[in-house]
C-alpha cells in the first residue's frame, strides 16, 4: 500500500457574527486565505459556522439563514478556495432536496461544490428544525481519507467505528463544546483516536447562541496524543501536518 504524502490541515477556531450569513463568509474567506498561505491543504470550520449556534433564527427565517450548494452568498469562499488550493469544510443550514440538513459543506481548491455531510445524529431542539443526514461521508484528498462528523456525531461511539471501518484515517469534527462540556470533548477525541486515526475538531469560542463555547480545538494524533490545541479564550488558526 502507497502511504500518502503528509497533509497540512487548518482548524478555524472562530466566534460568529450571530445570524449574518454574509459577514461570516468573508470571515471564512479570509481564513481560508491564511489558511493557504501556511501550507494548507484543508480548512475545517465549526458546526453551523456560516450562522452561529442561532437555532432560533434558524428557525423563524430558515429561507435567509439556509443556503443551497450553488449558493451565490458562498462565492468570497470559493474564490479563496480556488486561489489557494485549499479545501474548506464550512458548517451551515443547508437546504435538499430531503429536507433542511444540519450540514458540513465541502469546498474544493477549485471552488468547486455540491458535496456534503448531514450531522446524522441530531440533538435536542435541533431534531425540531432538521433533518437527520443517512450516510457517511468520506472525503479522500491528497491520498488521505478524511471522516467527516458534527458536533454529536462524535458523541455516538458507533459513528467513529463505522468511519473507521470505512478506511479513514482522520476523524474531522466541526462542533459546539459549551462550558462544562470539557469532559466531552476530551472523552470524544480520546475515543476516535484511540481507534488509530488522527482527530481533527474546530469549535467555536465565545458566545454563540445562548451558550459559551469552550474553545481549545485542535488536533490529536493517533493514539490520543495532543499534536495542536488553540486557547480557550481566542479565535485562532492551529495548523497541523498529520503523517502516516
Amino acid at each position: 500500500m502507497t502511504v500518502p504524502p503528509p497533509l497540512t490541515v487548518a482548524v478555524a477556531q472562530t466566534t460568529p457574527v450571530p445570524a449574518d450569513v454574509e459577514a461570516n463568509v468573508r470571515d471564512h474567506a479570509r481564513t481560508v486565505q491564511r489558511a493557504g498561505a501556511s501550507g494548507a491543504r484543508l480548512c475545517v470550520f465549526p458546526e453551523l459556522s456560516l450562522t452561529g449556534y442561532e437555532l432560533a433564527a434558524i428557525a423563524k427565517a430558515p429561507g435567509l439563514m439556509a443556503v443551497t450548494s450553488d449558493d451565490g452568498r458562498l462565492d468570497p469562499i470559493r474564490d479563496a478556495c480556488s486561489a489557494t488550493g485549499v479545501t474548506a469544510l464550512v458548517g451551515a443550514p443547508l437546504r435538499t432536496p430531503k429536507g433542511l440538513q444540519l450540514a458540513t459543506l465541502v469546498i474544493g481548491p477549485t471552488g468547486d461544490h455540491g458535496d456534503s455531510y448531514g450531522k446524522m445524529h441530531l440533538h435536542g431542539a435541533e431534531r425540531d428544525i432538521f433533518v437527520p443526514g443517512r450516510e457517511h461521508r468520506i472525503l479522500e484528498l491528497d491520498g488521505w481519507r478524511l471522516g467527516l462528523a458534527v458536533c454529536y456525531d462524535a458523541a455516538v461511539p458507533e459513528h467513529a467505528d463505522e468511519v473507521h471501518a470505512a478506511g479513514a484515517d482522520a476523524y474531522v469534527v466541526s462542533a459546539l463544546y459549551c462550558a462544562g462540556e470539557e469532559h466531552r470533548l476530551a472523552e470524544q477525541t480520546s475515543r476516535a483516536a484511540a481507534l488509530g486515526m488522527w482527530v481533527v475538531l474546530a469549535q467555536f469560542v465565545g458566545t454563540t447562541g445562548p451558550f459559551q463555547a469552550i474553545g481549545r480545538s485542535g488536533v490529536w494524533q493517533p493514539g490520543g496524543a495532543t499534536a495542536s490545541q488553540l486557547t480557550d479564550s481566542l479565535p485562532g488558526l492551529a495548523i497541523v501536518r498529520l503523517a502516516r
